[in-house]
């Protein structure tokens, strides 16, 4: 199975927090599936460096390396990932979210076959079978 994660469980994971949950740990131990980060993770992850670098003290380069170590592949951006948020749909019971970079994140698993693990339950309210809340 082919495996996107969003940003703080990419980051979890690479540091082994105790954070990540055994649901989300047993999908990533699985040689079976392929895991996957955006590159969307990476600017994320500088981002918030930049402005905050006591509450984020890896840079992106720093992730892509702990990534490749890891072994996991890259996602790209593509215009097929943003022209897919036009049809981005929530339930109309949602709260709301207005994250983009979760919203690119979703788009870049639905439209690449991926299922996409996430710990942030905002994202459930998306109309889209690929995101796996844990």
């Amino acid at each position: 199975m082919k495996i996107l994660l969003d940003t703080h469980i990419l980051l979890w994971a690479i540091t082994n927090d105790p954070r990540l949950p055994e649901k989300a740990r047993e999908l990533i131990v699985n040689v079976e599936n392929d895991l996957y980060y955006s590159l969307i993770s990476l600017w994320e992850v500088e981002l918030k460096h930049l402005s905050h670098p006591d509450a984020m003290p890896l840079t992106a380069k720093e992730l892509a390396g702990y990534c490749e170590q890891s072994g996991f592949q890259s996602v790209l951006i593509r215009e097929k990932h943003i022209f897919a948020l036009e049809k981005l749909t929530r339930e109309e019971a949602a709260l709301p979210h207005k994250d983009p970079f979760d919203k690119i994140l979703i788009c870049q698993a639905s439209m690449d076959k991926m299922l996409f693990v996430t710990h942030d339950s905002l994202l459930a309210g998306y109309r889209d079978d690929c995101i796996l809340s844990v």
